[in-house]
């Protein structure tokens, strides 16, 4: 599942004699969305007696009075001896009728959220058993937007869907809910007005005329399934079909039910490239796991996705179609097929194995697409959102990324924790690996015949990796999983000449003190620039204030680089050289001028240094200035620099006279200045 996140520029404006420290800020709008939206749930597992094998879903749906009324069978068999009773979860907002078993009505009554079913007579361990439950009302909201009937923003067309993850379902439906218990099938069957086009998972069985102005949509999922992916979404839909060719002679139909006003031939291009991104995942981590049905997308009135079984919602986002159909949308929500449909997180505490997962793929979509070195921006500037990481992106994130307080919804879906900073985790973890280990151990992972079409922890996610890798990974889960933070680290480094070209390098690494853990263990990689080339090393940094390595590399070095890549999600305080001729540290500071003069007309002069102790031979530097609706104006510097001090010259004489803002970026370095144009 994804929220849309908008963004919007907020302004500090001071007078012309004070000074903004930071001129444009990006606020993140839907990240801390009204908590009234988030309310608390237990720590809930259902009935553990019972092992649920089966859901039917025969409902009958009424829009204009808001009206839900079934028959659910719930067919499973008993974990433990001797039993008669159990429970199922329906909310008490819905009114429960009856219930039935063998054809003929049992005890059941319906209290705190549950009902509690009586069976006529004691059954053994293993020994199957079925109920069809009848109950009628009006669906609550536990969640996000569990269940609802709205409309179009655009037309006021009517709707109605299902949202159930996490507490969701049963809202709706008698249920166990919890997704440690999956049904091996299931199947939704939709009554509703003529009018609806009813969609749910798996394939459509029969669609069958009423004759009383209803109609009645048959579907069934064949696959192993959790409670919170069965879903419906029901309003007028258009349908547009495309394919995902996985054989020379075969292919997989994915359909697209579209609001009619948003089904336009802008629109189509970026819902067939959902067969390119299947095609892409199945490469990577096996096959589009449910083939003998279909994938697809049913357009919703909510502002985000949500990765239903075969049949993922995506919103309208309050009429802003372009916002929603995104490739960052679309092949996110698709990577959940595989990692949290196929492979669900046993409890909410793992939630990172669906979202950090499904993030992660977003970043490995852009490389399929655009390379390496695109990937690596992505995940820069998406997952790490430099150079705001600290307020917007995965360095934001509070606690641990195993969930501890799943009663809370805000928790569970925290955006900077669950998301950005597991991706982030995946990310290291293939610094780690190297790119062959570590797409053989996703393989693996996803193809583990213990896990696949169930549930799993983090645990059984580490045991893949470790068992392909050969490797003890032990720090790694306790650390990034685990444990909370990231690691922040300052560097020393100096040379000595030694014989026949070869030059003795020393390096210090130090971290400052955090909680859990006080300090991180990371193989770390340092560059080397020399007049030989350039070298790249990877030690092993142990969880120690201070450790110290000393390697012997041909040619003179120039400079070092620290995680050069960004390989760690990490804060590198300084990087400071010690020149062993001089006898005394090289130490000067970044520095990002005021403008001269200011106010200004026309012109006005900006000065800036860049140091050599940062321990760099060239930084990338932009230096852009901005109006006061944080729109970039122009851009003044754009290209490699050594260490140095600089001056460059801004000419406004085609802007018209305000504030205006400039921002210099060197590195993880960034810096802003407020400025005032004359006219």
């Amino acid at each position: 599942m994804k929220r849309l996140r908008s963004f919007i520029f907020v302004l500090l404006l001071l007078s012309v004699v004070s000074y903004a420290q930071s001129g444009i800020e990006k606020i993140a709008l839907s990240e801390a969305k009204a908590h009234k939206n988030f309310i608390s749930q237990p720590m809930y597992p259902g009935d553990s007696n019972i092992d649920v094998t089966f859901y039917r879903l025969n409902l009958y749906l009424d829009y204009d009075r808001r009206y839900i009324s079934g028959i659910v069978r719930v067919e499973g068999r008993a974990t433990k001896d001797s039993l008669q009773s159990f429970f199922l979860d329906m909310q008490d907002v819905l009114t429960l009728d009856s219930v039935t078993t063998e054809g003929k009505r049992t005890e059941a009554r319906h209290y705190n959220d549950k009902i509690e079913i009586t069976l006529p007579r004691k059954i053994g361990g293993e020994e199957k058993f079925a109920v069809d439950v009848y109950y009628h009302g009006t669906p609550g909201s536990s969640g996000f937007e569990s269940f609802e009937f709205t409309t179009h923003f655009a037309t006021s067309d009517p709707i109605i869907w299902s949202l159930s993850e996490p507490y969701g379902a049963s809202d709706w439906f008698p249920v166990k809910d919890t997704p440690a218990d999956k049904a091996d099938s299931s199947e939704v069957w939709i009554t509703a007005d003529s009018f609806f086009v009813s969609v749910s998972n798996g394939t459509l069985e029969a669609v069958i005329d009423n004759h009383d102005g209803t109609k009645t949509y048959k579907w069934k999922n064949h696959y192993p399934i959790a409670q919170y992916l069965i879903s419906l979404a029901m309003t007028n839909y258009a349908e547009y079909d495309s394919y995902f060719k996985y054989s020379d002679t075969d292919s997989m139909i994915i359909r697209h039910f579209m609001y009619k006003e948003h089904l336009t031939d802008d629109l189509k291009p970026k819902l067939k490239e959902t067969g390119e991104m299947i095609a892409f995942y199945s490469s990577k981590f096996g096959m589009y796991p449910f083939l003998k049905e279909k994938y697809g997308h049913a357009e919703f009135g909510w502002g985000g996705g949500m990765e239903h079984q075969t049949i993922t919602s995506i919103g309208d986002d309050n009429g802003f179609r372009s916002e929603s159909w995104t490739r960052e949308l679309i092949s996110h929500e698709l990577a959940h097929q595989w990692f949290g449909d196929m492979i669900t997180c046993k409890d909410w505490h793992h939630i990172w194995l669906n979202e950090g997962f499904a993030t992660y793929c977003q970043a490995l979509y852009i490389e399929h697409l655009r390379g390496f070195h695109a990937y690596q921006d992505y995940v820069r500037h998406e997952f790490i959102r430099m150079p705001d990481a600290e307020r917007y992106g995965a360095k934001g994130a509070v606690g641990t990324i195993w969930v501890q307080d799943i009663g809370s919804v805000y928790q569970i879906f925290n955006y900077k924790r669950s998301y950005l900073k597991s991706a982030m985790v995946l990310h290291m973890l293939r610094g780690i690996l190297g790119d062959s280990l570590f797409f053989k151990a996703l393989y693996s992972y996803a193809n583990d015949p213990h896990l696949k079409y169930g549930v799993a922890v983090t645990e059984d996610f580490q045991a893949d990796v470790e068992k392909v890798a050969n490797m003890d990974l032990d720090y790694f889960f306790k650390e990034w999983i685990y444990g909370e933070g990231y690691p922040k680290y300052s560097v020393d480094w100096t040379y000595a000449e030694g014989n026949n070209g070869y030059y003795n390098v020393f390096v210090t690494i130090k971290q400052e003190k955090g909680t859990n853990p006080r300090y991180f263990k990371m193989p770390v990689q340092i560059r080397l620039l020399t007049s030989s080339g350039d070298t790249t090393l990877t030690v092993m940094n142990e969880a120690l204030a201070s450790q110290s390595f000393s390697f012997e590399i041909k040619g003179r070095p120039s400079a070092l680089k620290f995680d050069p890549d960004i390989w760690i999600l990490r804060d590198v305080r300084s990087i400071h050289y010690t020149s062993v001729e001089e006898g005394n540290a090289r130490e000067m500071d970044f520095a990002l001028s005021q403008n001269y003069p200011n106010p200004f007309n026309p012109t006005t002069t900006i000065k800036y240094s860049l140091p050599n102790s940062l321990g760099t031979l060239a930084l990338h530097v932009r230096l852009d200035v901005y109006d006061v609706l944080g729109r970039k104006i122009a851009t003044l510097v754009n290209a490699e620099q050594l260490p140095g001090n600089y001056t460059v010259r801004f000419d406004a004489r085609n802007f018209p006279g305000g504030v205006y803002f400039y921002t210099l970026r060197a590195g993880d370095y960034v810096a802003t200045r407020k400025m005032v144009l004359l006219k």
